[in-house]
């Protein structure tokens, strides 16, 4: 019997097998919605087995090989790929796995709306979290089985694409364009995106190649733009949390207003209702920039650890408004502490469960344990160990970061974290001292 990856996600994922690369060929064309695609899998079995299960929604799969040759046998129902295979896989033994499939891609349901991809106005966007990658490739839907990544995608050549992983290379063909990018660094399949649209790219002064802005063609960044600021935002982020832990950083803005930002492995998507000079845009920029080292870098295993990526990201936006003179943590604290007893939280933080785990308190309360964290411990071992946290760690869980903290600091904040982690009650809001 397979073994749940995730409870909140108990739909999704296999866990006797790891996705170790994928390579996924895209040709999508816009007039239609259609997508025909052959993603190619290494796998590598963790237990025996003689099936393998991948997550694939509203697109018709055509055919499949596993090393070159035809399976046993394959079904496809219930957002469900099974491949039966044609001898049984050893722990640690490999195989190649390869999915034709077409069809009229969309978002795949869930607790928390449609997620996946999304047909704009003119363009597409896909934003994956926490579900959507099964909207446009075949995966094994776990946060914890990160891979490497190459993405061809081909569409009509007056569109751009944006997608995750480093640009490689463009070649142009009966007036369409194929794009390629490649991202080495390990990926969980939530953070894949593709962005299709009329963009052009605009370089940022003092990036020095590390950052850039994809916007719409004709629409200029406004001249106190908080995109324009990302350059600085990454400079006081990598003294807070260590160096840029991927190649680059892009910001799509996609030709639409969108309600939220939307982060991927070294991008994030926003709408044109970001670009003003105002704090609400210019948190939720280096919001999605930390997410680069919390939620990318180190991504929790299960979803109910959700707070070490949003709680990180939070309290980005609290120390980069100190930074600029905005506000200083401490009394960003004390608002967001002062606001927090008229939400309704009904859950501990460390397992907020699945209809919680985006609420606004999940994000502000996990902000404020590690505002509590960094009054018990001071500056210099709290901005230490934020840093080894990254450097030391692909896959994450709040246990695991308990672990890490007592073993940095050579501490017990037990109390600390059972009070602010494991209860519901809000524990008095913390206070740093002076630096």
């Amino acid at each position: 019997m397979r073994v749940v990856p995730d409870p909140y996600l108990p739909s999704h994922g296999d866990v006797r097998y790891a996705v170790e690369h994928y390579d996924l060929a895209l040709d999508y064309r816009l007039a239609t919605n259609r997508l025909d695609a052959t993603a190619t899998l290494r796998v590598r079995a963790r237990e025996s087995t003689d099936a393998l299960r991948l997550d694939l929604s509203g697109l018709h799969v055509d055919k499949v090989k596993v090393d070159g040759a035809k399976p046993r046998k394959y079904t496809h129902k219930d957002r469900v790929l099974t491949v039966k295979l044609a001898a049984p896989l050893a722990p640690d033994a490999t195989a190649t796995v390869e999915v034709t499939y077409s069809g009229k891609p969309g978002p795949v349901p869930g607790a928390h709306g449609p997620a996946g991809w999304e047909e704009l106005t003119d363009g597409v966007l896909v934003a994956s979290q926490p579900y959507g990658a099964p909207s446009f490739f075949p995966c094994n839907d776990r946060a914890d089985d990160k891979a490497s990544y190459r993405i061809a995608v081909t569409t009509d050549s007056d569109y751009t694409v944006v997608a995750t992983g480093r640009p490689t290379s463009t070649s142009a063909r009966a007036g369409r364009t194929t794009w390629v990018f490649e991202e080495p660094a390990p990926t969980a399949s939530y953070l894949v995106s593709v962005v299709v649209g009329r963009l052009t790219e605009q370089s940022l002064p003092g990036a020095g190649g590390r950052a850039a802005v994809f916007r719409p063609r004709g629409r200029t960044l406004p001249a106190e733009s908080p995109m324009l600021r990302l350059p600085a935002m990454m400079d006081a982020l990598e003294g807070w949390f260590g160096p840029y832990p991927l190649a680059t950083f892009r910001a799509v803005v996609v030709d639409e207003a969108l309600e939220i930002p939307l982060e991927a492995q070294g991008m994030a998507s926003f709408g044109t209702n970001h670009l003003a000079d105002a704090w609400d845009n210019e948190r939720l920029v280096v919001h999605e920039l930390a997410h680069q080292w919390f939620g990318n870098a180190v991504t929790g295993a299960l979803l109910r650890d959700i707070w070490l990526h949003e709680g990180f990201a939070c309290y980005a936006e609290w120390l980069w408004s100190e930074e600029r003179g905005l506000g200083t943590a401490n009394e960003r604290a004390a608002r967001h502490h002062r606001a927090l007893p008229m939400q309704k939280q009904a859950t501990p933080l460390s397992d907020p469960g699945m209809p919680a785990m985006f609420d606004d308190w999940v994000y502000k309360r996990g902000a404020l344990t590690l505002h509590a964290l960094r009054a018990a411990v001071g500056d210099d071992a709290f901005f230490t160990l934020c840093r080894s946290w990254v450097a030391d760690h692909r896959v994450a869980s709040t246990g695991g970061f308990v672990d890490h903290v007592a073993r940095v600091t050579g501490t017990d904040r037990t109390p600390l974290f059972a009070a602010w982690l494991h209860e519901v009650a809000l524990p008095a809001c913390p206070v740093v001292g002076p630096r």
